[in-house]
């Protein structure tokens, strides 16, 4: 049997684990899903236990198809998450996912604060409910027992590397993504510290990504079908190895992503700070930044629209071919409508948590094409929005690699290649973020040497069309006046 090595991504909804060949081949796949607790409005938790078990179960079902042990494991995982745990790692309650919203009072009071500009420069982090800095506050307010017992503030990724290791230490990636790290001197920073009441050591030692150890436990490896000389790497945040994973670590290439929600992210030495669009600032490694910008609204709302407005379902990929083919009955622009996206609320680059959608300009000749046209453009405005703070700072982008579940449509696809006036390079792969953790394996064993080495074996490249990116640009200026227009009467409209 082949040699290979496995890529594993932590993320919001699912474990998703691939094994690639020494020439860059996935050859065998696992995913294990979990579902998200709501325990009230605003509350978003899942529980540490049940990841840790598709974890296990993930990369089982790989060493049991391929029957052999892989040269190495690496990890990716969502970002934004905090378990308070015990010494012994024990969690103490429900892990507090990225999309819980309860701590955003706290982060408006900090971001009204004379330190916030400070804070977000010397962290990279937007100052959110998403991250740890608010949630871990949040805590130290509402549940003061619990912050006091509590051992460390950690991680699902640090969870899980506790379980196998013993050991409380978190890669300068996810760490870069709490609000709570210094990404510039790499270590954690006094003045976000101090916000929260924390000390140094009630939070992980930092490492730098590719930093491993093996698991002696011979019970555990037997759990997961691997010798107990078997590397692991700790790995990085899904959103910098995505960027590996999609090829997109040059300069002038820029990363897009949609899956349930979306980013842009482009791979730079140095940070490129934006206070008012606070675009993130994260650590790949200890050398390189993953700039870029979120979206709450990506594919989920495109789902939220078929089933609440088309009463129909997308299930299957069929489903998807279906609803695009309906694009073809409408011209760019859906006839002066215009959708803005922001049902589930919106990060960057407006931030606001009470933003809400709009569809604006209906007039008696629109119909449901016309609809759907304005929604998948609203939601490619987001996206773009996000990428044009970037380039209004002086970042230089030449193409745009794309990847995610939503986007496999060359109607989409064309429609973003026009939005941004870039060729688009549609990267097929299975999951961006594991292959990248795989990708990182390989680095690390001397399979490759850089990732610049890495090349997609597959690619589909979209050229814009001139004739229909100058009427998107003026669609987008009126897209942005509209929201700036009614963001002072949305306040309060998006409390779930």
């Amino acid at each position: 049997m082949e040699s290979y090595v496995i890529g594993i991504d932590i993320g919001t909804g699912s474990a998703k684990a691939i094994a690639m060949n020494s020439a860059g081949i996935v050859i065998y796949s696992a995913q294990v899903s979990y579902p998200t607790l709501h325990p009230q409005p605003g509350y978003q938790e899942q529980a540490p236990e049940i990841i840790w078990q598709a974890f296990l179960k993930c990369i089982l079902r790989i060493t049991q198809h391929l029957q052999t042990s892989p040269e190495a494991v690496s990890l990716s995982s969502a970002m934004h998450s905090v378990i308070p745990v015990d010494k012994d790692g024990n969690a103490l309650m429900n892990m507090i996912i990225w999309a819980d919203n309860r701590s955003a009072s706290i982060a408006t009071k900090i971001l009204q604060s004379s330190s916030a500009e400070m804070i977000y420069e010397q962290t990279g982090t937007p100052i959110h409910a998403m991250t740890p800095l608010c949630k871990i506050h949040w805590l130290k307010d509402h549940e003061g027992d619990l912050f006091r017992k509590t051992f460390k503030f950690i991680s699902i990724k640090e969870y899980i590397w506790y379980k196998l290791f013993q050991r409380f230490e978190v890669d300068y990636s996810i760490a870069s993504a709490t609000g709570l790290m210094d990404t510039e001197k790499l270590t954690w920073n006094e003045n976000a510290l101090h916000l929260t009441s924390l000390r140094p050591d009630h939070l992980s030692t930092l490492v730098n990504p590719d930093h491993q150890a093996t698991c002696n436990d011979l019970n555990l490896c037997k759990q997961m079908g691997i010798t107990t000389e078997t590397p692991f790497y700790i790995g990085a945040s899904d959103g910098c190895l995505a960027n590996v994973g999609s090829f997109a670590t040059d300069d002038g290439i820029m990363a897009l992503t949609i899956g349930t929600s979306g980013a842009v992210r482009v791979t730079r030495k140095a940070p490129m700070h934006n206070f008012k669009a606070m675009t993130f600032n994260y650590r790949l490694n200890d050398t390189d930044y993953v700039c870029g910008g979120p979206t709450n609204n990506g594919g989920v709302i495109l789902k939220w629209y078929v089933e609440n407005f088309l009463g129909s379902k997308l299930d299957s990929a069929n489903d998807y071919t279906q609803l695009f083919k309906t694009l073809a009955n409408t011209d760019p622009g859906a006839e002066g409508l215009i959708f803005l996206p922001f049902v589930l609320g919106e990060r960057a680059p407006i931030w606001n948590s009470d933003a809400c959608g709009v569809f604006f300009g209906i007039r008696s000749f629109h119909t449901q094409a016309h609809f759907t046209r304005a929604v998948v453009e609203g939601i490619s405005m987001a996206l773009y929005h996000i990428a044009h703070s970037m380039i209004s700072t002086g970042l230089v982008i030449r193409q745009i690699h794309v990847s995610g579940g939503f986007v496999h449509s060359s109607q989409w696809l064309q429609i973003l290649a026009n939005i941004f006036g870039k060729k688009i390079c549609l990267i097929n792969i299975a999951d961006a973020s594991a292959i990248g953790a795989a990708y990182l394996a390989m680095k690390n064993l001397h399979i490759i040497q850089e990732f610049q080495q890495l090349k997609p074996a597959e690619i589909t490249d979209i050229l814009p069309q001139a004739e229909f990116t100058a009427g998107y640009q003026q669609q987008f200026e009126k897209y942005k006046n509209l929201y700036d227009s009614l963001a002072h009467q949305m306040i309060g409209e998006n409390n779930s």
